[in-house]
């Protein structure tokens, strides 16, 4: 990177997302009613490219990541960059299971489904084709989504405490759940952990 402009860009932007102040874009929502750090949100339409990944939690973030990241940054079929947006989703979507001579049989989830929310301006004739067939385009119909905020680091076993939390405040108040838990997170990994802005995700009826 020559550009001394360019240079300057990006070490503001680095320092204001290690700062917790962020300009990516987000999906267009309706907050419909509030409870604490609980909300239920109204998403319009949106497009995602999603990838799905066998690996270990880091690993498959890792994985997961990159191979979406190549796609927004031009590696697809028109050779077209994308704006990055906010959040990354990321949900388990089964169990591989491994077997060693103490348990003979001891499950893992290791089944992860990663995605990019595609910015508002293309739809799907005008969303670049991905190259790799391992990143497919979907198209997201409105729903309304339960999601649960909280700060601090983003690993596997805080996905499962919080969707725990929101999955029992759901359970009390006779709301449906129609997905399951997914986690999304709006900074990346140098931001300051008690600034980060994570959340857990379910559609509901």
């Amino acid at each position: 990177m020559n550009n001394p402009i360019a240079r300057l860009t990006s070490l503001l932007w680095t320092g204001l997302t290690v700062m917790g102040i962020r300009s990516s874009e987000e999906p267009s929502y309706r907050v419909l009613s509030e409870d604490g750090d609980i909300q239920i949100r109204l998403y319009q339409p949106m497009l995602i490219a999603e990838t799905a990944i066998e690996a270990g939690y880091s690993q498959a973030g890792k994985i997961g990541f990159n191979r979406l990241a190549r796609y927004i940054f031009g590696g697809n079929v028109q050779n077209k960059e994308m704006s990055m947006t906010t959040p990354v989703f990321r949900e388990s979507i089964g169990q591989l299971e491994t077997k060693n001579e103490a348990t003979q049989h001891a499950p893992n989830i290791n089944k992860w489904l990663m995605s990019f929310v595609m910015p508002p301006s293309f739809d799907l004739t005008t969303l670049p084709e991905p190259s790799d067939p391992l990143v497919i385009i979907e198209s997201i119909t409105a729903k309304k989504v339960a999601t649960l905020r909280y700060a601090g680091s983003l690993n596997q076993e805080r996905m499962t405490e919080y969707s725990q939390i929101l999955s029992a405040w759901l359970d009390e108040r006779h709301i449906k759940p129609l997905s399951s838990p997914r986690s999304a997170a709006y900074d990346p990994p140098w931001t300051i952990p008690s600034l980060r802005r994570n959340e857990i995700h379910i559609d509901i009826e």
